[in-house]
């Protein structure tokens, strides 16, 4: 391993912790407001809402975030981890599974709290249970809304991780662009982007992609399978990749040769309807007129049946984080918001088309951070 240099060396160190102060002490900034409904301390169990307050990937564990500190509970696998990824910001216990709620419960105890919200989402009753049983006198309080609403809003350094993987899955559909030839399956497809992703840069991928071909593609969430590919039919890719562990998203649809006439007029619908939407969408608006911008227009030119989900949603450490943007939803546009917005027109039988971007929130406007071609 080459050396350091005395003056690289301290520069090395200085940056490194200087680093880890910032991260301390956003931290604080960041969770201060949520104190404010006389919350005493959080529970965070829930893998996405851990890793958004310590900024690590573990499958196990529970923070506990108080005013005065936060405590992370976790069991021998990622205790060593834990402590050497978070230092002085953050205090590592280990427990079993025999004790884990009793190490919750001291914690609790130790920062007095008396009045303890819960990340309900996804909780199962078996662990509500044991919450309950272990933290006698203390009084739960389903904070999974207060939680989603916070993150929505993006930090500068969440916007460019999102930015980063949405490049790297764009760099890989570019790579696996040339096969989209007929007689390739939809299964080797997806397989060739999954590697192309991941050997590109990506951790993993932000779910399983959606890859469809000719009548497949009428199926919005399409499982890849054996369905060879036919000139003239349609391609249907929805995917996205994860990387510093936020995700990107994304759909194109394609057609190998001459495309039909209904795939052709469709395509044209579904493109200027998100092409619209992305040049009116901003902050104050709410989801529910987002997604009028673009269902209106589908609707005049006689496809109302055709789209029946949603118009898109907030993207983050989840691929379906808040706002949804739908028909119905109220949730207020804010700035920093990052939002995929995806029409699609599906026709049984025949196929469908899909196109999807991100776009980041501003006060006058949308900012598309999506840069690969929309041509059929």
């Amino acid at each position: 391993m080459p050396r350091l240099s005395k003056n690289r060396f301290f520069y090395t160190s200085f940056v490194f912790f200087t680093g880890h102060f910032i991260d301390f002490f956003l931290s604080i900034c960041y969770t201060m407001p949520m104190f404010e409904k006389n919350i005493d301390a959080y529970l965070l169990l829930e893998p996405s809402n851990r890793r958004y307050f310590l900024g690590i990937d573990t499958s196990f564990g529970c923070l506990v975030l108080a005013k005065t500190g936060k405590v992370f509970i976790t069991d021998s696998r990622y205790s060593a981890y834990a402590e050497e990824a978070l230092g002085d910001t953050c205090e590592v216990m280990t427990a079993t599974g025999e004790n884990f709620y009793k190490q919750i419960a001291v914690v609790v105890n130790r920062f007095g709290a008396v009045k303890v919200g819960f990340d309900e989402n996804n909780l199962t009753v078996s662990k509500y249970d044991a919450f309950k049983k272990a933290l006698k006198g203390v009084s739960l309080f389903k904070c999974g809304a207060d939680l989603t609403t916070k993150r929505a809003v993006k930090t500068q350094s969440e916007i460019d991780n999102i930015i980063e993987a949405q490049r790297i899955a764009e760099k890989a559909l570019k790579k696996v662009e040339g096969m989209i030839k007929a007689g390739i399956t939809e299964r080797e497809l997806c397989a060739e982007l999954v590697f192309a992703c991941l050997a590109g840069g990506a951790e993993r991928m932000s779910f399983e992609p959606i890859v469809a071909f000719g009548a497949n593609s009428a199926h919005p969430h399409h499982r890849p399978g054996d369905k060879r590919l036919e000139k003239g039919e349609a391609v249907l890719i929805d995917f996205g990749c994860v990387r510093n562990g936020y995700c990107s998203d994304m759909t194109r649809t394609f057609c190998v040769g001459e495309p039909n006439h209904d795939i052709k007029r469709i395509y044209e619908i579904v493109k200027t309807a998100l092409e619209y939407t992305l040049k009116h969408i901003k902050a104050g608006m709410t989801a529910h007129e987002v997604d009028s911008l673009a269902r209106e227009y589908i609707r005049s030119n006689g496809y109302e049946n055709e789209f029946g989900h949603s118009l898109g949603h907030g993207v983050g450490l989840d691929i379906h984080e808040t706002p949804r943007i739908g028909v119905g939803s109220q949730t207020m546009l804010e700035e920093g918001m990052v939002v995929t917005i995806e029409p699609g027109i599906y026709l049984n039988g025949i196929g469908g088309v899909r196109l999807e971007d991100i776009v980041i929130v501003e006060r006058d406007g949308g900012r598309v951070i999506t840069e690969y071609q929309k041509d059929l």
